[in-house]
């Protein structure tokens, strides 16, 4: 039975959004959690772009150590030789997404002239033979703007990626026009003409990624092929945002068309989903929406007198899924006396006291030292105090966050 995988791209199309963003070392942190909850893959960057040349080959290293084990780590490009070249000199990659719009409205309006139909498949294939001439281990093939795409020449642009060596195919609804009923038929339509995994990366500008991504990976699977999903964490993404991680999790484990068909990679662990809701809160500078499936503070909040008694008789009233699920329940302490950080301009006293509070000694004033040279380094490239899960990988990796920093213009 074909299954539904995850496929992360916050630390890709996430990053990238307008007015938000998040440094190499958050970004390492983000492949941390996403690893820690069982999450198939991340899109963990730009390989073509110079300035993630270190982040990417330190995670690719952590990776090569298990410290990011099992977690696939795939780049992004262009569908263009040149990205590909680029991507192969500037990092040790070995999983790419390559990247090309296929509507008719893009082709004519945003390539003006430049490229049609049939040099769009060429660029691509050319660019797909290349990185698997090179090494390239897996190879998906995007199509951009698969939702205004005509059926028939998304087919044979799909078809022309398999012949080339693509491993997978994604469908972008890039700007959330398909829903529910549209994007099945036609993800089961596609997926049975070429017969190679899907991947849903859908959009949220009618408010609909969710159920697209769900109801088009179910078109999938029904055509026999494997699904996978793209979300970002809070669902993030331009403009409106893409597909809620935490959301389609809870689709695909609670609502009544996908509970008892066990499709979902059972390797997700959804009590990791507060942590990492939290995480990218902070990171983003984005309040979780009070209302936000699963994560938000209203999430399992009664107070209607109806509702209220119903939930203490019996939480399945009111309740689909449980607190516990998300690793909620935990009480969290707020300090409210004296607090000592440390940072860019911190020194080695309130340093050692903030590390202490953590629990983490240092074996040696040396290490002390380097560590606290990092956290001040750390403060900087983040441009905020540093988080708890910042404070304890920089302690436990020092050298390859003194990489994952370091950009070379």
């Amino acid at each position: 039975m074909p299954k539904i995988y995850i496929i992360d791209v916050t630390n890709r199309d996430g990053v990238q959004t307008s007015r938000i963003g998040a440094s190499k070392l958050q970004k390492t942190l983000f492949n941390v959690l996403l690893n820690e909850m069982g999450i198939f893959q991340s899109e963990f960057g730009f390989p073509f772009v110079k300035h993630e040349q270190n982040y990417i080959n330190t995670n690719l290293e952590l990776w090569d150590r298990g410290v990011l084990k099992p977690l696939r780590l795939e780049g992004w490009c262009r569908a263009i030789p040149q990205d590909v070249e680029k991507s192969l000199q500037l990092t040790n990659v070995k999983m790419l997404n390559l990247s090309i719009s296929t509507s008719d409205q893009m082709i004519i309006n945003k390539f003006k002239g430049k490229l049609d139909r049939e040099s769009i498949i060429s660029e691509m294939t050319d660019a797909v033979t290349l990185a698997k001439e090179r090494g390239v281990e897996w190879v998906g093939v995007n199509a951009e703007d698969a939702s205004r795409t005509d059926i028939n020449y998304l087919i044979q642009f799909s078809k022309a990626a398999r012949e080339a060596g693509a491993d997978s195919i994604r469908y972008c609804d890039t700007l959330g026009y398909d829903d529910p009923t549209t994007i099945y038929h036609r993800i089961k339509t596609l997926a049975k003409e070429v017969g190679l995994p899907i991947e849903l990366h859908c959009h949220n500008d009618l408010g609909m990624a969710v159920a697209n991504s769900v109801e088009g990976a179910k078109g999938a699977i029904d055509a026999g092929v494997d699904a996978f999903i793209n979300t970002c964490i809070n669902g993030v993404g331009e403009r409106a945002g893409n597909a809620d991680l935490v959301s389609c999790i809870l689709a695909l484990r609670y609502s009544s068309g996908f509970k008892d068909l066990s499709l979902l990679d059972d390797r997700v662990d959804l009590t990791k989903a507060w942590k990492i809701a939290k995480y990218a809160s902070h990171v983003f500078d984005i309040p979780i929406p009070i209302n936000q499936p699963g994560v938000g503070a209203n999430a399992f909040a009664h107070e209607s007198g109806i509702h209220a008694d119903g939930a203490l008789k019996d939480r399945r009233n009111y309740e689909l899924y449980d607190y516990e699920d998300l690793g909620r329940g935990e009480p969290e302490i707020i300090p409210t006396g004296r607090i000592i950080t440390t940072g860019a301009y911190g020194g080695i006293k309130g340093f050692l006291k903030v590390y202490s509070d953590l629990g983490i000694e240092f074996e040696s004033p040396e290490k002390a030292e380097r560590v606290l040279e990092l956290v001040q380094y750390a403060d900087l490239h983040t441009s905020k105090p540093l988080h708890e899960l910042e404070l304890r990988f920089i302690a436990a990796y020092p050298e390859e966050c003194a990489k994952i920093m370091t950009v070379n213009p």
